[in-house]
């Protein structure tokens, strides 16, 4: 039993007390889940002690060049190449890509970066993103961001509105309704101006 300490071992006829802290992760909105009907309530506030929030790696873009230094200097060794460094071109293509992946990506693209290296300072060509789509800017039509699909996009949007609203669905619906309006108005001054 999570919350008195206790569990019993599969096959065990035993129960056994433990003095351990329990660190869950997700990348799912527990809170919209558990207002969905999709996770279990008693779970949710046995889990839900000290929650810590963690923006996704596409918001905390000044925590890259860090990073890269540390998978440099881990896959580098790994790798046994001399990697050193990497280029200011292709730190800038790093800190433009939106990161669907989170740090894990970054860190799977460093790991191929320094096992395909050519030379001991990482440059474009080495730096091979999965999707090549970089940060999200407008199309040359105004319309949809670059590299997005209408369904990407959404579904990204939806998951912001989520998250500045904390979870509560209603305050997101008016965040991407207003979000909406502007669009529209967007495309139409764009279009008829």
């Amino acid at each position: 039993m999570l919350q008195g300490h206790e569990f019993e071992r599969l096959g065990g006829t035993r129960t056994l007390k433990v003095d351990v802290r329990l660190i869950a992760a997700t990348n799912k909105d527990l809170r919209a889940a558990l207002d969905a009907g999709t996770f279990r309530e008693d779970l949710y506030y046995r889990l839900n002690v000290v929650p810590i929030d963690v923006a996704p790696l596409r918001e905390r873009r000044e925590d890259i060049p860090e990073l890269v230094r540390l998978f440099i200097e881990r896959f580098s060794s790994d790798s046994g190449k001399p990697v050193t460094g990497i280029s200011p071109d292709a730190m800038r293509v790093l800190v433009n890509y939106h990161w669907p992946g989170n740090v894990r990506e970054l860190q799977n693209i460093m790991e191929r970066a320094c096992a395909l290296a050519e030379g001991p300072v990482l440059e474009v060509k080495d730096i091979r993103l999965d999707a090549d789509r970089t940060k999200p800017s407008q199309t040359a039509n105004g319309f949809l961001p670059e590299g997005f699909t209408l369904e990407q996009w959404e579904d990204e949007m939806i998951r912001e509105a989520l998250q500045r609203s904390h979870g509560n669905k209603s305050q997101a619906a008016r965040l991407l309704g207003s979000l909406a309006k502007c669009l529209a108005l967007s495309v139409v001054e764009n279009r008829y101006s």
